[in-house]
């Protein structure tokens, strides 16, 4: 399954009869799937489709979706109030012999109040169904839209992820070999910290100082944290090539990344690796940057 950001727009217009319709959706980052509908007066009973169809695409993202619904001037038709028509004509009549006898005019029974109604026609059944049926129709068509949208930046997304992973690869391997690991470097330098403390006269169980030398090798050793930041690697080049909604799962190992980065920096007694090692923290954090955008 492809990658996709959470990030996107669409907008999708139509008509159904005497109707003109317009879907616009927005998409940003979001923990999960936050949706926020507005659907016009006649429409409510929508909302659990929107939604059902809305969740069948999406798993993440805070998702506006708007409609709205108007009605062409062409569905306007004109009511006649006949009891009031009726009362206007038996007025008329009574008051004949002191009002002007002249027929009265269209323009003098519409501007008299409740006589001539205009309204949009009662809506049929049959009518209302196929309106519905095409509302949404038109709703797939812009899920499909948001959806393509997302997926290419998601595409591009993931070329910077590799390209991030890649550069932890290199200095984990960076890490690994530097030559303050090397078990000649390590004795050297306990040696020479040994031989500063004995040259000052201290005297010390030399059962215990070896004991305690080996402690610091030992708590000094940081072969586990490189093992697993390899392991972190492998599995992230392996969501990112599976696809689908892995945000959350690659926010959580660059957390994992970032342990083991903290964890090195703590233990290295090496300019060098310590140098590395904030390198390392440095395009972590660029990882998880990244990755906040993923669904």
């Amino acid at each position: 399954m492809p990658l996709q950001s959470m990030t996107g727009f669409a907008r999708r217009e139509g008509t159904s009869g005497r109707y003109r319709w317009a879907w616009e959706l927005r998409s940003v980052n979001g923990k999960g799937l936050d949706l926020r509908l507005r659907l016009p007066t006649g429409t409510e009973h929508l909302e659990a489709d929107v939604r059902k169809l809305v969740a069948e695409c999406f798993s993440r993202g805070n998702m506006q979706v708007n409609l709205t619904v108007n009605t062409s001037e062409a569905g306007v038709e004109t009511v006649v109030n006949q009891g009031a028509l009726a009362a206007v004509l038996a007025l008329r009549e009574q008051l004949r012999d002191v009002i002007d006898p002249a027929p009265l005019r269209l323009d003098t029974l519409l501007a008299i109040r409740g006589v001539v109604d205009f309204r949009e026609p009662e809506e049929q059944e049959g009518e209302r169904a196929a309106r519905d049926g095409d509302l949404l129709v038109g709703l797939k068509l812009a899920l499909a839209d948001i959806t393509a949208m997302r997926e290419t930046e998601g595409a591009a997304l993931c070329r910077v992820l590799l390209d991030q992973i890649e550069k932890i690869a290199l200095l984990t391997g960076q890490i690994e070999v530097d030559p303050s690991r090397s078990p000649q470097s390590i004795a050297a330098r306990l040696a020479q910290q040994v031989a500063l403390v004995l040259d000052g006269g201290v005297t010390i169980d030399q059962d215990r100082l070896y004991g305690e030398v080996a402690l610091l090798a030992a708590k000094a050793d940081i072969r586990e944290e490189i093992d697993r930041l390899r392991t972190h690697v492998a599995a992230a080049r392996d969501l990112l090539e599976k696809g689908g909604p892995v945000g959350r799962k690659l926010d959580f190992l660059s957390q994992e990344f970032n342990r083991e980065s903290n964890t090195i920096c703590s233990k290295s007694n090496a300019a060098t690796v310590t140098a590395a090692g904030i390198e390392l923290k440095v395009v972590i954090d660029q990882f998880r940057e990244q990755v906040q955008n993923l669904e």
